[in-house]
């Protein structure tokens, strides 16, 4: 896990991690920072320092094949397939968090949440 906003694309043409731009990159970037904008351990992008520590992301946002290069993800294929805009929200550090953290997760998030349902 990680603790940031990945938009498309996921993949690219050389199958390597590099900036992949879709048709409505600017879109995509503008719902992304709603989100982490309001998510401040998120919006300040280095998130992981113990577990990934040169992972940064500006702005707590970045483009799927940038960071790692997925071929065949799901939100690519909604979005040349159906036309879906979807992205990755990637919630936290630890993929399996406990029970007693799901409200800290909850109040970090929730605002991040009607933001970028207020985007549609």
């Amino acid at each position: 896990g990680s603790l940031v906003v990945n938009y498309p694309f996921d993949d690219d043409e050389q199958g390597i991690a590099i900036y992949s731009k879709s048709p409505d990159d600017a879109v995509f970037q503008k719902l992304a920072l709603a989100y982490s904008k309001e998510n401040a351990e998120m919006y300040q992008g280095s998130p992981c320092k113990d577990m990934y520590p040169t992972e940064y992301f500006p702005h707590g946002i970045t483009n799927g094949a940038q960071w790692y290069n997925v071929p065949g993800g799901m939100q690519d294929w909604n979005y040349l397939h159906t036309n879906c805009f979807e992205v990755t929200i990637e919630l936290g550090c630890v993929k399996y968090p406990k029970a007693e953290e799901l409200p800290k997760y909850w109040a970090q998030n929730r605002r991040s949440l009607l933001q970028f349902m207020k985007q549609v």
